[in-house]
């Protein structure tokens, strides 16, 4: 049973909730969740869980639910994985812990895409789903967001280190998110008077003491002007020693911080840029595109005339092409199980081998000597072979190996010191990367 995981999907914007409740670890466990259950069924509608993971995978049901906790209990918890086969994608995790641990029931819950909450009506439900967890499970505070937004706002530390964090956790109004549920000990802090009279979209006290605030109808519009001013208002008021145009100052430059950007990569690295970009983390994509957007990607500087080749000095050439070939098979053993496609010897398997080696910063994560000695010959004979393969090249091999040349039209290239630049760093990955000087020797081939 396959479900959608976020990392085979387009790097979109999703809805982040995080919840940490009590529950009666003394009650049967079945009555117990019977509320978090019905509330989830009733409530997610589009997103509803179809697969539940334990040990292994099941189709949803009560059933399996129960089946899925049992097989994973161990001395201090348990824990089940929610997911989707269809989209919208779905990525959440219920875990319980029991004593001698603080009994706790946390909810993690990932929605992608954000924009499935533009929806009034969809908001609605989700906010009907988890006032029904915070008014049946005490939690000292939940919240759902942008997962981007809520990247830059620094949760979930705010500028504490981790211990600190985890010792105090969120003993304060550190930032207003698009819903929140705050404790009855977070009430007390700020006054429940005041909490109550929050200027927001919704604000409502739960039979626990707790009280659940929403800024703005949709999460989705959570960006824009009109939302980012009504944030800003009710998170001065429930934090009076902050200032409102600094706030809102701060919200706006988050705002533009994820305000998308069209990418304009250069053609012959733009499949390779893409998926650079899908690495890095969501609040930090739109950035990522504008400085490949404004980056001037260096012209190859690996090549000579064809009527400026230095003429083979070995032997027997056959033998040294074979050496080349030999080569190049090093380096598919090295990849091939990380990078299937190298068996091909394709311009898309060069770009697979960039994305490799870029992923993992393998010039600073491997030994140098171990680079510069296997490393190094063996991804520039692969690129001499694929040169050979793909654009009809000829080898014009050479006693010293950086010399060896690849004969391609009317221009001949210098596969070994392509590859000596390109293990350099991280950086030189992609400004000397396997894909571009292939693809122009591609246009230079006639």
């Amino acid at each position: 049973m396959k479900v959608l995981e976020f990392h085979d999907l387009n790097r979109e914007d999703r809805l982040l909730f995080t919840f940490e409740g009590a529950f009666d670890h003394q009650a049967a466990l079945e009555r117990e969740l019977e509320p978090f259950l019905q509330a989830l069924e009733t409530c997610a509608g589009e997103w509803m869980p179809d697969v539940v993971e334990g040990k292994r995978r099941r189709k949803y049901s009560r059933v399996a639910i129960w089946k899925a906790l049992e097989e994973g209990r161990d001395e201090n918890s348990t824990d089940i994985g929610l997911y989707r086969t269809k989209f919208p994608a779905l990525d959440m995790t219920l875990r319980l812990w029991f004593p001698p641990l603080p009994p706790k029931l946390s909810i993690w819950l990932n929605v992608q895409s954000l924009t499935l909450f533009a929806e009034a009506e969809r908001c609605r439900r989700f906010v009907d789903m988890v006032r029904a967890w915070a008014s049946r499970y005490s939690v000292p505070h939940a919240s759902a967001h942008s997962m981007a937004d809520d990247e830059l706002s620094g949760a979930p530390y705010f500028g504490r280190d981790v211990e600190t964090s985890r010792r105090d956790g969120f003993d304060k109004i550190y930032e207003l998110f698009w819903l929140n549920v705050f404790g009855p000990k977070l009430v007390d802090t700020v006054g429940r008077e005041r909490m109550l009279s929050t200027p927001a979209h919704q604000v409502e006290a739960l039979p626990n003491g707790s009280v659940l605030l929403v800024t703005w109808p949709t999460a989705a519009d959570f960006a824009s002007d009109e939302a980012r001013q009504a944030q800003a208002r009710a998170y001065v008021h429930l934090r009076p020693d902050l200032d409102f145009d600094t706030v809102l100052r701060t919200l706006r430059e988050r705002s533009a911080t994820l305000a998308p950007v069209e990418p304009r990569f250069h053609p012959d690295v733009a499949p390779l840029l893409l998926r650079t970009v899908d690495r890095v983390a969501i609040h930090e994509r739109q950035r990522r595109i504008a400085e490949f957007n404004a980056w001037q990607l260096p012209e190859p500087e690996e090549w000579l005339p064809a009527d400026a080749a230095l003429p083979p000095d070995v032997e027997d050439p056959g033998r040294a092409c074979k050496h080349y070939g030999y080569l190049a098979e090093r380096l598919v053993a090295l990849l091939h199980t990380e990078v299937p496609s190298v068996f091909k010897g394709t311009p898309e398997s060069l770009t697979d081998a960039d994305f490799y080696f870029w992923s993992e910063d393998f010039p600073k994560t491997r030994l140098r000597d171990a680079i510069d000695e296997h490393a190094v010959p063996a991804i520039g004979a692969y690129l001499g072979e694929v040169l050979v393969r793909n654009l009809g090249g000829q080898w014009i091999p050479r006693k010293k190996l950086e010399e060896a040349q690849v004969l391609v039209g009317k221009r001949v290239w210098l596969p070994m010191v392509r590859a000596h630049r390109y293990m350099r760093s991280r950086q030189s990955l992609l400004d000397h990367s396997l894909t571009q000087l292939y693809r122009v020797a591609e246009r230079y081939r006639s």
